[in-house]
């Protein structure tokens, strides 16, 4: 907990349960009025203490992993991160949280499913011994019908949420179910280009250095959809 000015008003540590979540949130108001909160895996280990926040109207501000350069100045510790998290809520950094809801997030589940019996049905299709060809041979026919099922389930689902994304020249319904599952059910978050640049891994960084003007590219992001980006490009381009 910081106060408007950044100073450090205590460090403490909760279960990842919902007496630990309400324990803190307890904590957290005994230090006074409430601005917002800057919370880490919005989507995956800390869901169920933004769905908390969120109910109790709380801000809540997604963080991404702490600066290497700190870390090099300052080590490397759980209090050392949540106070440089506290410090960048309170500058007004980076963005708030998708919603985990909605049909974006049933694409989302239909779409993990989708990803994991590609990559199963590719682990079966590596030449094996010949006592287990058949095996593979069933398995691979399996999945096979899988994902076509799940491909089924997959492009009504994405023309019903955006059948213009869908209708772009190069954008079929899996580059379409990754650009929606990235920019999330409330994408109003997402203010520009430069915004939706950003978290999918496209966005040029600054790195001028004297008279020489250049920029990089950022690598971090979601790859997923770095990838479904690559992919409508390469088609432009030919």
């Amino acid at each position: 907990m910081i106060d408007l000015v950044g100073r450090v008003l205590g460090t403490e540590q909760f279960r990842a349960t919902a007496s630990g979540y309400a324990a803190l949130l307890a904590w957290m108001h005994r230090h006074g009025r409430l601005s917002r909160v800057r919370v880490e895996g919005t989507g995956a280990y800390s869901a169920g203490l933004v769905r908390l926040l969120r109910d109790e109207q709380v801000q809540v501000i997604e963080v991404d992993r702490p600066d290497r350069k700190t870390r090099r100045f300052q080590g490397k510790s759980d209090p050392i991160d949540t106070v440089q998290a506290a410090r960048a809520a309170l500058a007004g950094e980076r963005t708030h949280p998708k919603q985990r809801n909605g049909q974006v997030e049933a694409l989302r589940n239909l779409r993990v499913t989708q990803r994991s019996a590609v990559d199963q049905r590719a682990d079966a299709a590596i030449p094996a011994v010949a006592v287990a060809l058949r095996s593979l041979a069933r398995r691979h026919q399996h999945l096979s019908t899988e994902i076509a099922n799940l491909d089924e389930l997959l492009e009504p689902l994405v023309a019903a949420i955006n059948p213009a994304l869908l209708a772009a020249n190069s954008v079929g319904p899996d580059v379409t179910g990754q650009l929606l599952i990235s920019a999330g059910e409330n994408h109003d978050r997402l203010a520009s280009e430069a915004a939706f640049a950003m978290p999918c891994g496209a966005a040029p960084i600054p790195a001028t250095s004297g008279k020489t003007t250049r920029h990089r590219l950022d690598r971090d992001g979601d790859r997923q959809a770095n990838a479904a980006l690559y992919r409508v490009v390469l088609v432009w381009l030919r």
